[in-house]
């Protein structure tokens, strides 16, 4: 029997071919970060949280959640699309990062629709149109036809200048052809606590922080912002209903850096869209004001272009300068 050796060169060469890359061994060996760009308890961070707990449990590694607040949740977007693209570092994704702000920031440390490859969309929660019961309207066509009669007349809060607040009441603005007047506020609590004083008169805000005040009566709730009525809501019409056409939410979703291997994308994505269809996950992101979605990274990469085009034209007619 003969034995014919190899030169090392030779054997050297055809070691990649023999040795399986290392997004083909197990996936993940090892903790998996996934960045969020809020402080800890809002929908952002517990969307993350909840993704995160199933994806822990489906793969058998800890998925962190690593909250970096800061420049509109634009700094933590920064962060990931810095990072290795070997699977190991994630990041929750949101309208406001990815479709508002290259609108809004002169430079941004990433290019939303090049730095990162769309994993899945987890779900979408929808604003409600808000008034203070002096108001003489109980529906959005009788809101309209005030803000018609006098123009000028009916002022909207928001939670600051090209927040996801003012520009969906801008949209609406424009689509219903009334005058609206634009107060804006330094956040959420303090647009809401003067719309409850009088001061405002109309504000556009998350469903489940306006839950509790509608219920109450402390403010009216007119209408919801999606295509659809809400699920935890159903006797509320959506504004699309008086206006047609009209749709805003808030969507978040998870990515991963671009050049991230494709069968890293592929076994993160069978696990959240299998997350989604599970009755008590979906149970919880009802709670939250989420609807489950769980799109494919296609479909998801189609939906964030077309979000980035609609806020594109909205911020032009809200002359809504950038930073």
């Amino acid at each position: 029997m003969r034995v014919v050796l190899l030169p090392l060169a030779l054997l050297l060469s055809a070691l990649p071919a023999l040795v399986p890359p290392a997004w083909a061994q197990a996936y993940p060996s090892r903790p998996v970060r996934l960045l969020v760009g809020y402080p800890p308890g809002g929908p952002t961070d517990l969307a993350a949280r909840l993704a995160g707990q199933q994806l822990s449990e489906a793969l058998g590694q800890p998925f962190i959640i690593d909250n970096r607040p800061g420049a509109g949740g634009t700094l933590a977007m920064g962060l990931l699309a810095q990072s290795t693209p070997d699977g190991y570092a994630l990041g929750l994704g949101s309208n406001g990062e990815l479709a508002i702000s290259p609108h809004l920031r002169a430079s941004l440390p990433y290019d939303p629709l090049k730095s990162f490859i769309p994993i899945s969309r987890i779900g979408a929660s929808q604003l409600v149109l808000l008034v203070n019961p002096s108001v003489p309207a109980k529906t959005v066509k009788e809101l309209v036809g005030l803000a018609r009669g006098k123009p000028g007349s009916v002022n909207f809060a928001s939670s600051g200048s090209g927040s996801t607040a003012h520009l969906s009441s801008e949209l609406l603005k424009h689509m219903a052809g009334i005058d609206l007047v634009h107060v804006p506020y330094k956040g959420a609590a303090p647009a809401m606590a003067d719309l409850m004083g009088g001061q405002v008169q109309m504000l556009i805000t998350g469903f489940s922080g306006a839950v509790p005040f509608i219920k109450s009566g402390k403010l009216r709730g007119l209408a919801s912002t999606g295509a659809k009525r809400l699920v935890a809501m159903p006797e509320m019409p959506t504004i699309a209903e008086s206006v047609p056409g009209y749709e805003v939410s808030s969507w978040y979703g998870v990515l991963a850096p671009a050049r991230t291997p494709a069968p890293i994308i592929a076994l993160l994505h069978r696990e959240l869209a299998a997350m989604v269809k599970r009755p008590d996950v979906a149970e919880r992101l009802t709670a939250m004001g989420i609807e489950a979605e769980g799109t494919s990274p296609a479909a998801f990469a189609a939906q964030i272009a077309d979000e980035i085009a609609k806020w594109g034209r909205v911020v032009k007619l809200a002359g809504v300068k950038g930073e």
